[in-house]
């Protein structure tokens, strides 16, 4: 399903997808919705905002969890930019029991990190 949506995005949006890592097993289903409702976020902002050329994913589950991280070669958000798809991403985190960051870095891009240990999986 991610594949699918990074495949389709990078299509329409003409930007390069690099994929780092996906998630060999299953993903708990509340975590999987949210991390999927907050990638598609994050596309959203890269593609309104972050006049990237290529972007890169990736998702890993490991016994300390699950982390997501979205990085983006594009100008750098400046304060401001972004912040309804930041608040969205923020919140989807937050209700499987995870934090999410940005960085942003003018001219250079931004990363998205988000992280849900592994008792918030299981939960």
């Amino acid at each position: 399903m991610l594949e699918k949506l990074l495949d389709d995005w990078s299509a329409r949006s003409g930007v390069a997808v690099e994929v780092w890592a996906l998630p060999k097993g299953d993903v708990p289903g509340p975590a999987a919705r949210n991390v999927f409702a907050a990638v598609q976020e994050a596309l959203t902002g890269i593609e309104r905002h972050g006049r990237a050329r290529t972007v890169s994913i990736a998702v890993t589950l490991s016994l300390s969890g699950l982390r997501l991280t979205v990085s983006d070669d594009g100008h750098g958000l400046a304060d401001g930019e972004a912040d309804r798809e930041v608040a969205v991403m923020k919140a989807c985190f937050a209700e499987i029991g995870g934090e999410l960051t940005v960085n942003r870095v003018s001219g250079e891009g931004t990363t998205v990190t988000g992280i849900v240990p592994a008792r918030a999986l299981r939960s």
